[in-house]
């Protein structure tokens, strides 16, 4: 559409607040904007020169124009998002954020589950979210469950199951981390206050909680029940160091909502920190594509509508925005200020910090993304882990061992493999120990390796180049025995990865190798360690839910069921069963038992 074809039908336009549409000749729509006056706005766009490439491709595409009139500005600006993410013009902003956030879901059921979902369907469930994280999701539910009792089964449990005794309390009643509603033992009220804690929990507050254990406390002390007072305090102690490390600026500070902006050439990045009673409940980072001549204050409120929506879809987020330059938020129950000190001021830095951290970890994830890469690009940083570790052969193929135990029991491993940079899941593997008793990494080590290339020799299938085994100079010499009786030394490189310090280990060398902290090589190495970590761990959760692991102590003859849940309840694991004497045993379960338990560890 040209100057000249716009002015004859300019006075057709209103004058009033609303949105406009931008279509082209075949009817795709180009472009949705919003507007204090539409006529003045539409405009600009064919009465001036823009120097932006873009924004003339846009004007020169424009064949019709729509129009939508609002009420307010504030309904222009919230119709606008709304088509923007509904229709994704391709010259509108680009919020490259296409994720599904986590939720967790109270379930609409008798004492309702807590748990963590992707699915939100309109089941009558509450769900609470979304959230950033699903790792952090399950470290909160984990951490929920260690204060609050819940259920964790999927029994229906009906006020007439329940009357008629269909149910019997399992391992978890007896651990103290269920209250046993399946017998009858908790109320459908004393439930329900159980999760009225973690929507307090969730919100930051943890105030109601720490209150009602400090009056348990003074209640047990009063009553000379001394131990159980104790274990309150530990309570009260995690709780009071959570908080201290969740609080960032102060315990008084209301609800806000903090964004900061960075502009690095044609991308944008915008950080969300929700902060609910002075405690950051939620983190987010986005990256926006401007497509036009958008300005900071305009790239801004964008992310920032869009933000609030997504993660405070019922309340729409706090009613105070905290931002680093003044923009226009046309929402009459929101106040937008831009700190100049104090609490607000230092939450605000924290922001940026975020959206720096984020812009170059997102670099550095670009530079070792080699899917779509040429060979030669692929195998850049194989070249360099090569040069590195003085390999003789480059590391196209590479297989990383790591073990995994819960509480001191049920050991299991895991290996990845990668080839060419890249993970190649076909060739992961999990093992189940079968050779060694109690819980021995060395030897778990050592029966894993020697499964896997006794296998890979009677399949007559080519070795790895480089071997990664997981866990320092121990597991290494373990798994060494294993590779010189199979009579592979010299065919492939093994080494050891200490699990903090990231240092690599030769068989036989005393002196560590590190990697320069920022080289590819070692970004790879990270990768393949989180890898394994996630692929074993992975694995032992789906067998404990399945209940494919055998308690170690009824394994033990003259050991049943019932005397293996005693002690698990008194002491917690099997681990610390082991180390206890054989007199703290034989106060619990007899001296007859304790022998045959205290005999078992000896064995």
């Amino acid at each position: 559409m040209t100057a000249s074809e716009f002015q004859s039908i300019a006075h057709t336009i209103p004058v009033e607040a609303g949105i406009y549409k931008y279509f082209d000749s075949g009817g795709d729509l180009l472009y949705v904007g919003k507007a204090k006056s539409l006529r003045k706005r539409v405009s600009s766009y064919f009465s001036k020169t823009f120097t932006s490439y873009k924004t003339h491709e846009l004007v020169q595409r424009i064949s019709r124009i729509e129009f939508t009139i609002v009420g307010t500005e504030q309904d222009a600006f919230l119709l606008e998002n709304s088509l923007i993410k509904q229709f994704q013009p391709r010259f509108n902003i680009n919020l490259k954020d296409d994720k599904s956030y986590p939720y967790i879901i109270i379930k609409k059921e008798p004492f309702p589950r807590i748990f963590l979902t992707r699915r939100k369907i309109n089941d009558g469930s509450e769900y609470l979210g979304p959230f950033t994280s699903a790792g952090k999701v399950r470290e909160l539910i984990s951490f929920i469950r260690q204060f609050i009792p819940l259920r964790t089964c999927k029994l229906p449990l009906t006020k007439a199951s329940i009357d008629r005794g269909k149910f019997k309390v399992c391992l978890e009643y007896h651990l103290g981390n269920c209250k046993g509603p399946c017998e009858g033992h908790q109320s459908e009220v004393d439930y329900a206050e159980g999760l009225q804690q973690v929507r307090q929990m969730l919100k930051g507050n943890l105030n109601p909680i720490m209150q009602g254990y400090k009056m348990q406390m003074g209640d047990y002390v009063a009553n000379l029940q001394f131990e159980k007072a104790e274990i309150i305090k530990k309570k009260l102690e995690h709780l009071e160091s959570y908080q201290s490390s969740s609080v960032i600026v102060s315990k008084h500070l209301a609800n806000v909502d903090v964004f900061s902006i960075l502009k690095d050439g044609d991308a944008a990045y915008v950080n969300y920190l929700m902060v609910e009673n002075g405690t950051i409940v939620q983190t987010h980072t986005v990256e926006l594509q401007p497509r036009l001549e958008e300005t900071d204050e305009e790239v801004l409120a964008f992310a920032i509508a869009n933000l609030r929506e997504t993660f405070n879809p019922i309340t729409g987020g706090a009613r105070e925005i905290v931002v680093p330059f003044e923009i226009e938020y046309p929402d009459e129950r929101v106040t937008v200020i831009v700190p100049k000190g104090g609490d607000r001021k230092k939450l605000l830095e924290l922001s940026e910090k975020n959206v720096n951290y984020f812009k170059e970890e997102l670099k550095k994830r670009k530079i070792l993304q080699l899917e779509g890469k040429t060979d030669m690009e692929k195998k850049k940083v194989l070249y360099q882990l090569k040069d590195y570790l003085k390999l003789s052969d480059l590391p196209v193929h590479i297989e990383c061992f790591d073990n995994s135990n819960f509480q001191g029991s049920y050991p299991v491993s895991a290996m990845v493999c990668f080839r060419d940079g890249l993970p190649y899941k076909k060739d992961y593997r999990h093992f189940n120990v079968k050779t060694v008793e109690d819980i021995n990494d060395f030897a778990t080590m050592a029966e894993v390796v020697e499964r896997r290339y006794k296998r890979l020799l009677m399949e007559n299938t080519p070795l790895p180049q480089l071997v990664i085994i997981d866990g320092g100079k121990g597991q290494l010499s373990a798994a060494m025995e294993s590779i010189n009786a199979l009579n592979l030394h010299g065919q492939m490189t093994v080494v050891g990865l200490a699990k903090n310090e990231e240092e690599i280990f030769f068989p036989g060398d005393s002196e560590s190798l590190k990697l320069p902290w920022d080289s590819d090589s070692l970004k790879l190495i990270r990768f393949i360690r989180d890898e394994v970590h996630r692929f074993g761990i992975t694995f032992h959760r789906n067998k404990r839910s399945k209940g494919t692991f055998v308690n170690e102590l009824e394994g033990i003859k003259g050991i049943g069921k019932n005397t293996a849940t005693l002690l698990l309840q008194q002491f917690k694991s099997v681990k610390n069963v082991r180390t206890k004497s054989i007199e703290e045993i034989e106060q619990l379960i007899g001296k007859a038992k304790a022998k045959l338990v205290w005999e078992h560890w000896q064995k």
